[in-house]
């Protein structure tokens, strides 16, 4: 295989190992997953709002996890860390999962959206935006936008600093999307400092008047 083929192939994989991940651990807040070769395996990083629920009793869930990965997905003798994400509000996929598991609830998808808009704002975000589509009033496919904040809409700056997601959800009256960006609270190349330049104080000189 080429090196071509060979980065094609990994990628794949990749997606194919976040996208069942992703299923399996959304009660755990599936947050993505990091994998990297090492000369005695791959090191198989998972993040998630929730370790305990990923690691499982007793290491259970982690060792179920290991023998799919290696036997399904063909990653070679696989070692899972699993690392708790600080502010789960700033994440996209956390937070388009949390959409998904409310709407399964019965909540109502426009209710799920305001909520998590809310929670990420309130974390600290310079902006947000939750995009969710399907079938919502009616048997026509549609969307519905929601946004709160600024964000970055492309070039650089977009890519390196806005968090997307986006997650499907299977409700009775067919699938949903729901796609989730988050505009973290860093300064962007854009922001400009004004600083107020105050002018010198003028120095008096006191003497004595002789008469």
């Amino acid at each position: 295989m080429n090196v071509k083929k060979h980065f094609v192939s990994e990628g794949l994989k990749r997606m194919e190992v976040d996208e069942y991940l992703s299923a399996r651990l959304m009660r755990a807040g599936y947050a993505g997953v990091e994998i990297q070769r090492t000369p005695l395996g791959t090191r198989v990083t998972i993040y998630a709002e929730r370790p305990g629920i990923v690691i499982g009793r007793g290491g259970t869930n982690i060792r179920e996890l290991a023998e799919i990965l290696e036997k399904r997905f063909g990653i070679e003798n696989p070692q899972i860390a699993v690392a708790q994400v600080q502010v789960p509000e700033l994440n996209a996929k956390i937070m388009a999962l949390r959409i998904a598991r409310a709407m399964e609830r019965g909540v109502h998808f426009r209710r799920a959206a305001y909520i998590a808009l809310r929670q990420i704002m309130e974390a600290g975000a310079r902006g947000a935006e939750i995009i969710i589509s399907g079938k919502l009033r009616s048997e026509r496919a549609r969307y519905e936008k929601y946004k709160a904040g600024e964000l970055l809409k492309s070039g650089k700056p977009h890519e390196e600093l806005v968090d997307e997601a986006v997650v499907y959800v299977a409700l009775k009256p067919g699938i949903y999307g729901i796609k989730v960006r988050i505009m973290p609270p860093t300064r962007t190349p854009d922001d400009i400092v004004i600083k107020e330049v105050y002018p010198a104080a003028e120095s008096e000189e006191v003497g004595n008047i002789e008469g």
